[in-house]
């Protein structure tokens, strides 16, 4: 894979990791790197302080219902401290306002690959989904079926100066463009959310929908329809990946507190992972 490519691959992944669920603009490439910062006091108060979006289900909220709320819950708990949170929308400069101005010292939800900070293991992987109503028994395993000029996808689409999301990509490299294709916003605001383009599909506005796999697998099973996720296979990406293996976010100067959270993930798969089945996160591959 192409560097180019891998790092516009991480924009993007970082965009809908912390944004698919936000109300507005989120961050580019264009973020400084973490390097120097106060000293994180996480140590000396016994206060594990998590940068998140207070509206970001599946991932985080104000209530901490989200997945990432439950797994920050994880490692303060085997860190010995308690979990704080700064809250910050996910949009342009939210690291800015988070993490390099130290009001708070973990990213739960980055890309590997990401810059501006130092990124533990990832604790999951996961890829964009072919999302169907299970009654209409589609069976799409693929771009390249012939079936998907014919229906209507939806997919979600960034706009501004951001690179637009891999299956979009994916879908005009394969010639299925058109009125065919229905574009959903990748960012949101008090208007759109980020479950409507399966709420789309569960009402049958849409045949098929291209998702992120967290958001797949959440607003599927909220949706009160049985749907069939199938992941992209990765013979159908064009120059951007479908999967990211996504890790948790510190500064470069936190290196003892990185180091702490590396061996948490590993010793703590088990219970991570079945957190993710809670959520019905679907993932793919090895993240050890």
């Amino acid at each position: 894979m192409r560097l180019e490519g891998y790092m516009k691959g991480t924009a993007v992944a970082l965009a809908l990791i912390f944004a698919m669920a936000s109300r507005s603009t989120a961050q580019g490439t264009n973020e400084p790197p973490i390097l120097l910062s106060p000293d994180s006091m996480w140590k000396q108060r016994h206060n594990l302080r998590i940068c998140a979006d207070p509206q970001n289900m599946p991932f985080t909220n104000q209530k901490r219902e989200g997945f990432d709320n439950k797994i920050a819950d994880v490692l303060a708990r085997e860190l010995g401290d308690s979990v704080s949170y700064a809250w910050w929308p996910s949009r342009r400069g939210y690291l800015r306002n988070t993490l390099s101005a130290g009001t708070c010292d973990v990213v739960i939800g980055v890309p590997i690959g990401f810059d501006p900070v130092a990124t533990s293991k990832p604790y999951y992987r996961s890829t964009y989904y072919i999302v169907t109503r299970t009654d209409k028994k589609l069976d799409i395993k693929s771009l390249d079926d012939p079936r998907l000029k014919k229906l209507r996808v939806g997919v979600n689409l960034l706009d501004g100066d951001y690179t637009n999301t891999p299956p979009a990509h994916a879908l005009s490299a394969h010639g299925i463009t058109g009125i065919g294709v229905v574009g959903f916003p990748g960012f949101y605001d008090d208007v759109h959310h980020p479950g409507e383009i399966i709420d789309s599909l569960a009402k049958g506005n849409i045949d098929v929908a291209l998702v992120w796999g967290p958001i797949a697998g959440w607003f599927s099973k909220q949706s009160g329809v049985q749907m069939t996720l199938t992941a992209l296979p990765d013979s159908d990406s064009v120059d951007l990946p479908f999967a990211y293996s996504v890790a948790i976010g510190t500064r470069r100067s936190d290196r003892e507190l990185r180091s702490l959270i590396d061996e948490i993930l590993v010793r703590k798969k088990p219970e991570i992972d079945k957190i993710l089945m809670e959520y019905n996160v679907p993932t793919v591959g090895t993240t050890r």
